[in-house]
């Protein structure tokens, strides 16, 4: 069966091909700079990645490219657009409304529409890729997945803010967490390596790109997670600030004349990694200047993996123990640096990491503890896309039996 994933973003959209009976993508990629002269599409297929600009001035456009590329007879992946049984969609916050995956239908749409002050930059261009699909392959099956349900778990007393009860029964201001479909990828990859049931285990997943967060997972399920009511919260971001003193921001206002829009934009996109090193918001590029002895961007590094360090451990004391940590996303899979600088000085924890192993592990799918650490450590690339898939397949056949 073959499922198409979309993410539709602020002026791009990413896909991946599924094939969700082989729990495989593909084939995947993504149009950029959409409604603007330097629109492009990337497509990569195994080891190859083509390039090539394109016009499109809205999403209806872009997804007809993507079906293009798809149906090419050298790419050998569909004949045509029929092959396709259904549209799984990434939705950001699923606010109060939605915790489950759910069939896109005129009431869903509506319900989507309520989520937008949640995830104002996000959601408004999720449901313009649902349109989009409407317009081109009508009838097909779409399914949203929200990237905030697998965190629904996450019990009362941790997801409450200490404000006025109020806020939370009228304007559902709580914690909602996010990164859940990679996290949930992580916690149905891991016993699976491991041999041990989900049931079983305490895992500590550190999603670590750009966007970062960490999850305690306990028998399978969200306890705690370092995002909030948005994705602001937590660790040190490639531009967030992650936690700060809520009163920073009230003080700069009245010291710098910030307005509203000005401390919005200075959080979340002048902040983290590019705002302390002054050079980018890139680990790549930070390792990069660090290695050459700039003073800041070694201090975003060590700022960086100390709050890491952090939150893993509080979450040791969260869960009562912990099994298993594993690294996953662009740095956490890419970086023996990062990951040694955050579990180094950890022994007292049970923690204790090979050296070897971690310095060859780089977007691989394996051990990097010592023989002697109590808690092992793992590297698992991981792989939203195929969550998604798994999701729009199971709630089409439950709905299909249902129907019988």
């Amino acid at each position: 069966m073959k499922i198409l994933v979309i993410n539709s973003g602020s002026s791009s959209v990413k896909y991946e091909l599924c094939n969700v009976d082989d729990e495989i993508c593909i084939a995947q990629g993504q149009i950029e700079a959409i409604g603007t002269a330097g629109t492009i599409i990337e497509h990569k297929q195994g080891t190859k990645t083509t390039k090539s600009p394109i016009v499109s001035k809205d999403y209806t456009d872009a997804i007809n490219e993507i079906l293009k590329i798809l149906t090419l007879p050298e790419n050998n992946l569909i004949r045509n657009k029929n092959e396709i049984k259904a549209v799984g969609h990434r939705f950001v916050h699923g606010g109060n409304y939605f915790d489950e995956p759910i069939l896109v239908n005129e009431d869903t749409k509506k319900k989507l529409e309520q989520c937008y002050d949640f995830a104002p930059i996000h959601t408004p261009h999720h449901l313009k890729g649902i349109q989009a699909i409407e317009a081109i392959l009508p009838g097909i099956p779409q399914v949203v997945v929200f990237d905030t349900a697998f965190h629904k778990t996450i019990p009362e007393y941790a997801y409450l803010y200490a404000l006025p009860y109020r806020f939370y029964r009228q304007l559902s201001i709580r914690k909602y967490g996010f990164h859940g479909l990679s996290h949930q990828y992580i916690t149905e990859r891991l016993p699976k390596i491991v041999k041990i049931p989900a049931g079983k285990l305490k895992i500590i997943n550190c999603h670590l790109g750009s966007g970062a967060s960490i999850t305690a997972i306990l028998h399978g399920k969200s306890v705690e997670t370092s995002m909030g009511f948005t994705p602001l919260e937590g660790l040190i971001m490639g531009t967030r600030s992650g936690d700060i003193d809520p009163a920073i921001p009230l003080h700069l206002m009245s010291r710098e004349s910030l307005n509203l829009g000005d401390v919005k934009a200075l959080l979340n996109k002048q902040s983290g990694l590019l705002g302390i090193s002054g050079i980018s918001s890139d680990m790549k590029t930070i390792i990069e200047k660090a290695e050459e002895g700039n003073k800041r961007a070694i201090l975003a590094i060590d700022m960086f993996c100390y709050r890491i360090k952090k939150y893993i451990s509080s979450y040791i004391g969260v869960l009562n123990g912990c099994d298993y940590i594993v690294f996953t996303a662009s740095i956490g899979e890419r970086s023996p640096l990062i990951r040694k600088k955050i579990l180094t000085d950890m022994d007292s924890l049970g923690i204790i990491i090979d050296d070897k192993k971690n310095s060859e592990c780089i977007r691989c799918e394996a051990e990097i503890s010592d023989k002697k650490s109590k808690i092992k450590v793992f590297v698992i690339p991981t792989n939203e896309a195929i969550v998604i898939a798994r999701h729009t397949k199971k709630l089409l056949e439950r709905i299909s039996k249902n129907s019988i």
